[in-house]
């Protein structure tokens, strides 16, 4: 046996290893969720069933608590995405010798531990309602919304960063000596070509803030997510209805992540196709102009 077919086997090994490291836990999860016992057991499999699906939707308050972290994560998107945005275009509009100073501050929530992200949302919120009379913002759902948002939102300026530092500048400059104004400058040019960061963006603030606890369990106050009402059950002893969830969560990322995909693909087409055509009617009339001259 050669030396190289060995190399082969070893490698093709430590691959299967790691496939199976990273998605056995996910596959005996799923059995258990179509397993008969009151206890997450995948093996003996006794009989297939879908009682633990159905006992999961008549659990009211892990139903109360994923709709609570569908609306977090929604208003998550909605304030962390335009920030994000926002903050990237201004580091490329500021002056050199401050993007550093200026990145370090954008990028400061990232590195500041959860629990602290937290507690800090809540004793600041807890005094200004005090002092404006506004009590209606110091609510669970609020304050977790703006405690992840808080490093959520440089999540979404590095993306954003990423994508528009391949923006050529040209396109701004010639748009506006052929007499558009700033804001159709923004419009039609710079967030046609951001669009494929901002849905990156969004999709990691929604996921980033679905499965945040850190800084969830200290700023959600009485209210409830997911992540805490699992946490609860967790403490207490896990039945299939968990696996059921899980098996849930996992089919909708997949499907999301695939439909995804679809449409980078269908967009990286587009670009491709209009890119192949701008060549072509550049060829056609440098060809045209060729034979004028002749």
């Amino acid at each position: 046996m050669s030396s190289r077919l060995v190399l082969k086997g070893m490698i093709g090994f430590y691959i299967v290893l790691f496939f199976v490291y990273l998605f056995g836990p996910l596959v005996v999860m799923s059995v258990t969720a179509f397993n008969t016992p009151n206890y997450p057991q995948a093996v003996p499999f006794e009989r297939f069933t879908l009682h633990w699906f159905a006992k999961l939707a008549d659990d009211a308050e892990l139903v109360e608590g994923i709709q609570n972290s569908l609306l977090i994560g929604a208003a998550v998107v909605a304030i962390a995405v335009p920030i994000g945005l926002a903050a990237a275009i201004v580091m490329t509009q500021i002056y050199h010798r401050a993007r550093s100073l200026y990145y370090l501050i954008v990028v400061s929530p990232v590195l500041t531990p959860g629990v602290i992200l937290g507690i800090s949302t809540v004793i600041f919120w807890k005094d200004l309602t005090t002092l404006t009379g506004m009590k209606f913002l110091y609510s669970g759902i609020v304050l977790a919304t703006i405690g992840q948002a808080t490093f959520i939102s440089a999540y979404c300026m590095l993306i954003c960063l990423s994508r528009l530092q391949r923006f050529d500048r040209a396109q701004e400059e010639a748009a506006l000596d052929l007499g558009a104004s700033y804001p159709q400058v923004f419009w039609h040019i710079l967030m046609p070509f951001m669009r494929p960061a901002i849905l990156s963006s969004a999709v990691l603030a929604f996921l980033s803030s679905f499965e945040n606890y850190n800084t969830t369990t200290f700023a959600i106050l009485a209210e409830k997510t997911l992540t805490t009402v699992l946490a609860g059950r967790v403490r207490q002893g896990t039945t299939p209805a968990i696996s059921a969830l899980a098996v849930i969560i996992v089919v909708v990322t997949l499907v999301g992540a695939v439909a995804y995909e679809m449409a980078r693909r269908r967009e990286e087409q587009r670009e491709a196709a209009a890119k192949a055509t701008a060549a072509r009617a550049e060829r056609l009339a440098e060809a045209a102009s060729s034979a004028g001259i002749a």
